[in-house]
């Protein structure tokens, strides 16, 4: 298995990322990945491995900040 750097986990589309995004907004976690960067290219959670799924939820659960939305 390959070992990715902070830079590659975090990169936007990501599972980390989107993860991250989701709980930063407010939404309820829901994984996928995006393979653009507008999202148009999607990649829904059954077609994801146990490996991203677990790094989307790690990104979920380590986002401590939220959007303010006053």
């Amino acid at each position: 298995r390959k070992v990715r750097t902070m830079s590659e986990e975090r990169k936007h589309g990501s599972p980390y990322d989107r993860g991250s995004m989701d709980a930063y907004y407010g939404r309820r976690p829901r994984p996928h990945i995006w393979l653009d960067n507008m999202g148009r290219e999607r990649v829904p959670e059954d077609k994801m491995t146990k490996d991203q799924i677990k790094d989307y939820y790690r990104g979920y659960d380590e986002e401590d900040d939220r959007k303010d939305w006053g």
